[in-house]
């Protein structure tokens, strides 16, 4: 199979059978042997009800539909598992991107032998105060961070390499940052096409303000697994040992300097107690301790690998195999 298209959707019942006619339209003009799975994220209109009654009708068409909403990370991990094309592109279901990119971004794929191509929305066609000039700020810390020269990480619209998307592992709302955790896997091969853009044609967005600081928490973990994710030792190990050495350094002094003034200058000191340093080393070498310790127990649990599923599904449709999430 050439494609998979994944599309997951929260309360977007009047945009998806245009969607899916206008992407089966460019697919068989193109000659694709495609699929296209829609994940319903626990919505609460009929958007499942669309889906089943397109399903029926359009063998083309694969569903998922989880209980509640548990966010678009968890959406596209449970698509990404049952994609079959060797190319697979995400978008949107709002129809504010164009299925007619599909064949460019499948050819620039192909031709490049790149990893990901990820979209780059042009002329953005959203508010300016509430998302564009947030959006701008965010991409721009997230190239400082990550290092990776695109313009716009949180495109919905992308290519992928069916390899990548079998081993990401996206979590929380890891989703805006998936060229980031594709390049932490070894697929470096990460370029950008411009794509259209168009205001929402039906419905409201789905992301409130609480999305720039999920965003910014997001890339302070992201920074954090990718410089330490395999080696938390580095981290706390190094911290920790720093702070121990400080305390006891510290505590040593205070010794030392008691010893002095008894024993040598015979001189009557106070008790080591009384003073508020001995304290400060105490709570130091006490927290370098702990801090080494959780950098221990850090490299236990990158060892033992543990993997836990964070969603449910309630219904598949037109799936070949029986999975449990």
């Amino acid at each position: 199979m050439n494609l998979s298209i994944v599309i997951p959707l929260l309360n977007e019942q009047d945009s998806i059978e245009e969607l899916f006619q206008r992407i089966k339209t460019v697919c068989l003009d193109n000659g694709f042997d495609f699929e296209t799975i829609f994940v319903d994220d626990g919505s609460t209109d009929d958007s499942w009800k669309v889906i089943q009654f397109l399903a029926e009708v359009n063998p083309e068409i694969r569903g998922i539909r989880f209980r509640k909403n548990y966010g678009k990370s968890q959406a596209l991990m449970a698509a990404f598992s049952q994609t079959r094309g060797d190319v697979v592109i995400t978008m949107d279901a709002d129809l504010q991107d164009f299925p007619e990119e599909i064949p460019e971004l499948y050819q620039l794929l192909k031709s490049k032998r790149a990893d990901i191509v990820s979209g780059w929305k042009q002329k953005r066609q959203d508010p300016k105060l509430t998302k564009n000039l947030p959006s701008k700020l965010f991409n721009s810390v997230a190239r400082k961070v990550s290092g990776l020269k695109l313009h716009d990480f949180n495109c919905g619209l992308k290519a992928y390499r069916s390899q990548v998307v079998k081993e990401l592992e996206l979590h929380g709302d890891m989703h805006r940052y998936i060229p980031v955790l594709a390049k932490n896997l070894g697929f470096g091969n990460i370029i950008e096409k411009k794509v259209r853009h168009q205001s929402r044609k039906y419905g409201k967005s789905k992301f409130g303000s609480r999305r720039f600081v999920n965003g910014f928490l997001d890339l302070v973990t992201l920074w954090f697994i990718s410089k330490f994710g395999n080696k938390p030792m580095h981290l706390f190990g190094a911290v920790g040992t720093l702070m121990f050495l400080i305390g006891f350094v510290a505590a040593a002094y205070l010794g030392i300097d008691k010893l002095y003034k008894v024993y040598i200058i015979q001189k009557q000191a106070k008790l080591i107690t009384d003073n508020p340093f001995f304290y400060i080393s105490l709570v130091a070498m006490i927290l370098g301790t702990q801090l080494f310790l959780a950098g221990f127990l850090g490299e236990i649990l990158v060892r033992s690998k543990v993997k836990k599923n964070e969603f449910e599904v309630s219904e598949m449709l037109n799936l070949n195999q029986t999975i449990e999430l």
